[in-house]
């Protein structure tokens, strides 16, 4: 395929700009620490795989035609996403003699992949962005290519999520030596999950 290095150059560029994903990442690592957000950070990237399959079979194009569906899906996902700030919002953080059990990381990896599963602009992105680095005259099919570009953008996807995820769960370590700090670092996680919940719901 042409344009290969520019592909997963510009990919690397989009995975760095905020955004909801990566925006979870950071608070997932934060309240819980550097495993939670690498598990997010997995999660996130294993929900791309939806996304690349959808556009590769042209499902998206039923979504992008349907304003119905597209409502939908999109209302699913933001109310997932604020249902997740609520439950944060509502823990007791830490005390100081007893910290409270930490989430199990599979219900994170979990979360994370139906949180992208459920974000149909991802899938629209897809079926706009792969395309443009397919060439129609190639060997493979374009729906071969299509697979292997979005296989691409996960590995990626991993390597920088996982980068934000890390750091995160350094600073929540250090905080986290304060027991006091337990509390505001769930109300901080809560209020970004809501937060990004109404963007995604409010924004066209």
């Amino acid at each position: 395929m042409p344009n290969l290095l520019l592909f997963l150059a510009t990919s690397v560029a989009i995975t760095f700009a905020p955004g909801p994903d990566n925006l979870q990442v950071l608070a997932r690592g934060i309240s819980q620490g550097r495993a939670a957000g690498f598990v997010a950070a997995l999660g996130f990237a294993a929900g791309i795989t939806f996304h690349t399959t959808l556009a590769a079979l042209g499902v998206a194009a039923v979504l992008r035609s349907s304003p119905v569906a597209f409502q939908v899906i999109k209302f699913a996902g933001a109310a997932y996403l604020i249902w997740i700030g609520i439950k944060a919002l509502r823990s007791k953080g830490l005390s100081s003699a007893h910290a409270r059990p930490p989430q199990p990381l599979l219900s994170i990896f979990r979360q994370s992949v139906l949180g992208n599963m459920l974000n149909p602009k991802v899938t629209l992105f897809f079926i706009v962005f792969l395309p443009q680095f397919v060439d129609p005259r190639g060997a493979q099919s374009v729906t071969v290519q299509m697979l292997e570009l979005g296989a691409l953008f996960m590995l990626q996807t991993v390597a920088v999520f996982s980068l934000f995820g890390v750091c995160a769960g350094m600073i929540g370590n250090a905080l986290k030596r304060r027991p006091r700090v337990g509390v505001w670092l769930d109300r901080i996680a809560g209020a970004t999950f809501i937060a990004i919940g109404l963007r995604v719901a409010l924004r066209d």
